[in-house]
């Protein structure tokens, strides 16, 4: 949708039509020419369909192997879920900006007070700075924020030791002077 003004409409036609009228009938004796002689080419042979090669068919023998569409006692031993510590990562939490980038891609670069909150300053490698406080998410695993101090950032991450195994661990991020 043009963003012009209604009243200068219906003077765009009248100028085209004036612009164009100026050119006069175009030579296109040449472009009919290139066009015939571009008919008159006999037609390029096509290439032919390529051959399908074709599978060799296998039949299972299973003789003292195991049926693979079967779960046995061990694989369902190792598929089950193990017994949960009650820690663990949220699914269905949603995920905050500086989550993707590890935490040794991000650099802590000040703190900032307002009324009496205190917001660390992060800058992130695509050179953003990012305000953020306690109760933040930090890194890639699910490191949440909970001190803030002129020194550096300390956090809790939660991480994984297998299939639904989850442990937590601290980690921080110190001030780096430039």
């Amino acid at each position: 949708m043009s963003s012009a003004p209604r009243s200068g409409a219906p003077l765009l036609p009248a100028l085209l039509a004036a612009t164009l009228a100026g050119c006069g009938q175009p030579n296109l004796d040449e472009l009919q020419g290139y066009v015939e002689r571009v008919k008159a080419r006999p037609p390029q042979p096509l290439e032919p369909i390529p051959e399908v090669p074709q599978v060799d068919t296998f039949v299972y023998e299973p003789g003292n192997r195991r049926d693979p569409f079967v779960m046995d006692d061990r694989t369902a031993q190792a598929t089950m879920p193990q017994q949960s510590t009650g820690v663990a990562p949220d699914p269905l939490r949603r995920r905050e900006e500086l989550e993707q980038y590890s935490l040794d891609a991000l650099r802590m670069v000040g703190t900032l007070e307002q009324n009496d909150t205190r917001w660390g300053l992060i800058m992130s490698p695509d050179g953003v700075l990012h305000r953020v406080r306690v109760g933040n998410y930090l890194g890639q695993n699910n490191g949440q924020i909970t001190q803030i101090s002129p020194e550096g950032i300390a956090l809790t991450e939660i991480v994984g030791e297998g299939p639904g195994s989850w442990r937590e661990r601290e980690a921080s991020i110190s001030l780096r002077q430039q």
